[in-house]
């Protein structure tokens, strides 16, 4: 059973002058508790019906009906079952509608003494708002607005009183009796209106209290709308910082700022740092006042900071309201620093990405009073700094894919100069192979002096394209890490005779430019692998070669390198290189003149695979020249053997195929010619 019939409509039928009003729900709330106050202050037993529409409802309020139930005999209340709210007479009765009756719309209570009488009867006005994934009305809240009638009318409250012990009739006919006789004690006498003799003062205090509480309630959602919207123009600020640059001091320029300002400090800085840093440079400031000192372009000791250790450690803000009465952390280190520049009060906060210390913000407060931190501006600090460390990753992000166009790059020119090297030092041997055998071919009758001529170019230009091979095979074994090493204490004077050997007997034809080695015997030995420690001193002493005139000169030094390392130095008067491209000199395929313009053979990679050779042992390379036809100078280092106590084996023994040389040990110079 249900009753499609509204009580307020039944209401306004029958007291055609009454006018509906509208209520929020904090407004009622509010009434309602201001009504149930009069009845727990008042000595009479007043009829009360309350209707609560859900169970949900009535259970927030059930302890207060306890209490009235104390008082009065006469008590109902009503509502649409949900769990266990059943019709039942516990002290008072409890009536449990349909609930699809009209009543689960509507809001009642009435109360009906003898010498004052009110009511409330209202029905709830839905909303146009629904949820879009469940597509109905939105969870209750105070926004919830009602329309009907509050009175001290007596006559309005008996007609309301009637209409609803009429509705507890229809769900519990076993009631009439007690219903009847409320009727007979409640709303026959003829009483008027409003409080006859009764204390207003609970009903007042109630609604006062509530005013008051909705005031405070009001203010701190000002106070928090007002923050959030000072933080949401603080994020702004800061990506559109980001949108408009990715360069990170521009975007910390504009972040100091903001932040300064917005938090209403006297000084603001802002830095990058490492957990490991020992002390930073200011770069990032924001002063509230010209008096105050500034510490941009100042240094900042970090590994002395015990702030900035927890911070980095914890990876958490740190706040500190009154440095002269500190007790949570020891800033006796601090001390000096703090006097110096007036810091107060004192606010740290990570700027991190991921777990990763980028950076940090300071807040300090600098003036004679302790500046609280509020949690709230401590987290809008939090948000920017997080906002910031997204800045700083997306900055690096970007280097790294300028970093990565240019490589991309320097693997299109390696490109470009492979096909040419591959053009110039494959096809142009090939050729003249095929011209020299096709003559022999041909030509039987010969004479045997130009058939020796067309055997040696072609056996020359053979070992060329050997030689090319060859490089290329031994740079992908290097730069692959596909090479063992077999470091050994070596005698770096021995290295350089076997390497003078060998390029004395590749070059005999050729006229060389002298080259004397300054190498002292007592030096230290060198732990490396022999072999290839002899291809680097046979590359750069034939570079060195190739590039200086016969009548030019080449020398060979050592010394050690003021530690762990000696340093072995190849100079030549011969070119030079052009300062712009000492560094390019050691990549692959580099060619001075062009693969196709040059003067001198070779393939380009000797350098790069001298570079890797060093690195694979541990040591440097580097080329030093001041300029073209000024010489040049390649160093690269190699480390000591640590203990130099161990008898060096003989390191021609380690060349393939080996290769015969006088020993030098007793001489401090040597001359090639």
């Amino acid at each position: 059973m249900s009753i499609a019939i509204s009580v307020l409509e039944e209401l306004l039928q029958r007291i055609p002058r009454l006018r509906s009003q509208l209520y929020f729900k904090s407004s009622l709330t509010a009434l309602s508790h201001a009504m149930e106050d009069q009845v727990l202050a008042g000595l009479n037993r007043p009829l009360v019906i309350a209707s609560f529409q859900r169970e949900r409802f009535y259970r927030q309020e059930s302890h207060r009906y306890l209490r009235i139930a104390e008082l009065t005999p006469q008590v109902y209340v009503l509502a649409a079952p949900e769990t266990s709210f059943t019709n039942a007479s516990q002290g008072y009765e409890t009536i449990a509608f349909e609930p699809d009756d009209q009543l689960s719309q509507e809001w009642h209570l009435v109360v009906i003494g003898q010498h004052y009488a009110t009511c409330l009867i209202c029905r709830e006005r839905k909303v146009a708002v629904v949820d879009a994934e469940s597509a109905e009305p939105m969870p209750m809240d105070q926004t919830r607005r009602f329309e009907g009638i509050w009175t001290f009318d007596r006559q309005v409250s008996c007609t309301a009183a009637s209409l609803l012990l009429d509705r507890v009739l229809e769900y519990r006919p076993e009631l009439a009796a007690k219903v009847q006789q409320a009727k007979q004690e409640y709303l026959t006498e003829e009483v008027s209106s409003g409080l006859q003799g009764v204390d207003p003062d609970p009903f007042v205090q109630r609604l006062v209290t509530y005013l008051q509480a909705g005031q405070y309630k009001l203010l701190k959602a000002y106070r928090s709308i007002s923050a959030q919207e000072r933080k949401e123009r603080l994020v702004n600020s800061i990506t559109a910082a980001i949108r408009r640059s990715l360069d990170p001091e521009e975007i910390f320029t504009v972040a100091v700022q903001e932040l300064g300002q917005a938090m209403d400090v006297c000084r603001c800085i802002l830095y990058r740092c490492k957990p490991a840093d020992t002390s930073v440079i200011v770069q990032h400031e924001f002063l509230a006042a010209l008096t105050l000192r500034s510490l941009s372009n100042q240094t900042l000791s970090l590994q002395d900071n015990p702030l900035f250790q927890v911070v980095a450690q914890k990876r958490e803000p740190v706040s500190i309201t009154d440095t002269q009465q500190e007790t949570n952390y020891d800033l006796t280190p601090l001390k000096d620093w703090i006097d110096r520049w007036q810091i107060r009060s004192w606010v740290m906060v990570p700027i991190v990405y991921q777990g990763r210390l980028m950076g940090m913000v300071e807040l300090q407060g600098c003036a004679p009073e302790p500046h609280p931190w509020e949690e709230d501006d401590i987290a809008m600090v939090e948000a920017i700094a997080t906002q910031l460390g997204v800045a700083l990753i997306q900055a690096e992000s970007y280097a790294n894919l300028e970093d990565l166009n240019q490589q991309l790059e320097a693997l299109e020119r390696t490109r470009s100069n492979l096909i040419a090297i591959t053009g110039h030092e494959l096809r142009t041997p090939l050729s003249t192979i095929q011209v020299c055998l096709e003559s022999l071919a041909s030509e039987p009758d010969m004479p045997l002096e130009l058939r020796q001529v067309m055997l040696s170019s072609a056996l020359t230009d053979a070992e060329r394209m050997r030689k090319l091979v060859q490089d290329f095979l031994t740079l992908s074994r290097l730069e692959s890490g596909r090479v063992e090493w077999h470091l050994e204490p070596l005698a770096l004077d021995e290295c350089v005779d076997l390497a003078l050997s060998s390029i004395r007997t590749r070059k005999t034809k050729e006229h060389l430019p002298d080259i004397e080695a300054q190498v002292p015997v007592e030096l230290p030995l060198v732990r490396a692998d022999g072999e290839w420690l002899v291809e680097v001193l046979s590359k750069l002493l034939d570079n060195a070669c190739k590039f200086t005139e016969p009548e030019g000169q080449v020398l060979i030094q050592a010394k050690p390198n003021g530690g762990d390392m000696l340093e072995v130095t190849i100079t030549d008067t011969g070119r030079g290189i052009e300062p712009n491209r000492l560094e390019v000199v050691f990549d692959r395929f580099y060619q001075e003149e062009g693969a196709l313009r040059r003067t001198a053979g070779g393939t380009g990679l000797g350098l790069a695979i001298c570079r890797q050779i060093i690195l694979g042992l541990g040591g440097k390379i580097w080329a030093e020249s001041a300029g073209r036809d000024q010489g040049s100078q390649f160093h690269f280092t190699i480390p000591i053997a640590k203990d130099n106590s161990e008898v060096a084996p003989d390191t021609r023994a380690l060349i393939r195929p080996p290769v015969t040389s006088k020993n030098r040990r007793g001489r401090s110079r040597a001359t090639l010619r």
